[in-house]
């Protein structure tokens, strides 16, 4: 199937819903919406669960982790120390990065016809 590329980009920065890329797709932070509010789509069928947690984890940690190690093997510095330095930019990389995720998640699910 021909994936629409320039659709699954526009959905993940627009944050809208995939069918109609009008309705709003998340009711809050991170909660997905049980139904579009301009088209009707379902979009409770679309959610994602963890997936886009555990695809941000592992690209984070592919990044952060060799800077990570190579620091600390560098630097002599308490344990605490660390943990302040190196736990606000992880934490907030997630945060900034979790919705446009799971928003792309979400468009991919819907362009692939998982949604029954």
């Amino acid at each position: 199937m021909d994936m629409p590329i320039a659709a699954l980009v526009r959905a993940c920065l627009s944050q809208r819903c995939p069918s109609c890329e009008k309705g709003a797709l998340f009711d809050g932070l991170l909660k997905i919406r049980p139904v579009c509010s301009e088209c009707g789509f379902e979009l409770a069928k679309s959610d994602t669960g963890d997936g886009p947690a555990v695809f941000l984890i592992f690209i984070i940690g592919f990044l952060f982790l060799p800077i990570v190690i190579y620091v600390e093997f560098h630097a002599d510095r308490p344990g605490w120390l660390s943990l302040l330095i190196w736990g606000p930019p992880i934490v907030g990389l997630a945060i900034i990065l979790l919705r446009p995720v799971k928003a792309l998640s979400v468009a991919l699910a819907f362009h692939t016809r998982r949604n029954p």
